[in-house]
């Protein structure tokens, strides 16, 4: 067999090879482990089931520094730690109680006769603030588990225990002589402003929302049989956790916040008040100027 010029060349080249001796060990290549390698994790938060898809080295640190939005309940947890929303007024409040004023005020616990102070039934309670625990939303009548659905008392209760249970209190920041003195004033508008610096931001929205809860039930007190004062009353134990030193100061404290509850109530429907009063002028005004224009129209028509 015969071999080309160039085949004899290649061959050459292979033979030649064979015979060189190994590189040096300062030429053989090394191959390290990698540097600046990230690592992409796309992860997840909800509040039932915290965090996921966190990687398995760094889900013991997670864990350990679980936020508390994190944990199944919607009781007794501050409102940074859970999910809030706006209400009609700008204020940021948890969302379980907007939905639970809305399927009270959807039930007309607004006329039912004493809404917030009648007891609820204690099952039906518990069943329904499981339910709220579990999907952080008011349970429909064919899931309330119960004859006869969700009950108007049993939301009141709720909303009520809610307050009671929230850490440090809603009014828990305002000095007791301070609120002593703010009543004796009897000034609806300082109280009011009192009440937002001494307040932080948070809990001073949470009070408003609250406030016009309140309002909203004493402007059916015909119906309800439950005017200001009454509404006042059956919140003020909910509003703090402090204790005072004996029963008589507790009670006094009660009175002072009661007195308090109530001062804002009015303002609240004093405000209202107003506002559906210049609505109904503002209205007026418009009618008497469009009679006036129509008048107008009509006896330019009769000159031509």
């Amino acid at each position: 067999m015969q071999l080309g010029a160039g085949d004899e060349e290649d061959q050459a080249v292979l033979v030649g090879n064979k015979h060189q001796p190994p590189p040096p060990p300062e030429m053989e290549m090394e191959i390290g482990w990698p540097t600046e390698v990230r690592h992409v994790a796309h992860v997840t938060f909800d509040r039932f089931h915290g965090f996921r898809g966190v990687p398995e080295e760094l889900r013991g640190e997670v864990e350990a520094a679980r936020a508390p939005s994190a944990g199944k309940t919607v009781f007794g947890v501050s409102t940074e730690s859970m999910q809030c929303s706006y209400d009609g007024r700008g204020n940021s409040v948890p969302t379980v109680l907007l939905h639970m004023q809305r399927r009270l005020y959807h039930l007309g616990g607004l006329t039912t006769e004493g809404i917030f102070r009648v007891a609820a039934d204690a099952t039906q309670e518990q069943r329904v603030r499981d339910h709220l625990n579990t999907t952080g939303v008011v349970p429909d009548d064919d899931d309330s588990g119960g004859p006869g659905g969700v009950d108007v008392h049993c939301l009141a209760g709720l909303i009520k225990a809610w307050f009671r249970e929230l850490p440090g209190g809603l009014l828990d920041s305002l000095p007791a002589d301070e609120v002593t003195r703010w009543c004796q004033t009897a000034d609806e508008d300082e109280c009011a402003r009192l009440c937002a610096a001494r307040l932080p931001p948070h809990k001073a929205a949470l009070l408003d929302w609250a406030v016009g809860l309140m309002a909203d039930v004493a402007r059916e007190e015909k119906a309800n049989k439950m005017g200001a004062r009454n509404v006042a009353m059956v919140f003020a134990p909910n509003m703090t956790t402090q204790a005072a030193v004996d029963p008589l100061t507790a009670l006094n404290d009660a009175v002072q916040l009661m007195n308090l509850l109530n001062m804002l109530i009015q303002r609240h429907l004093n405000e209202q008040a107003q506002a559906q009063a210049q609505a109904k002028q503002q209205q007026h005004l418009r009618s008497s100027t469009s009679s006036l224009l129509s008048e107008a129209d009509d006896s330019t028509d009769d000159i031509y």
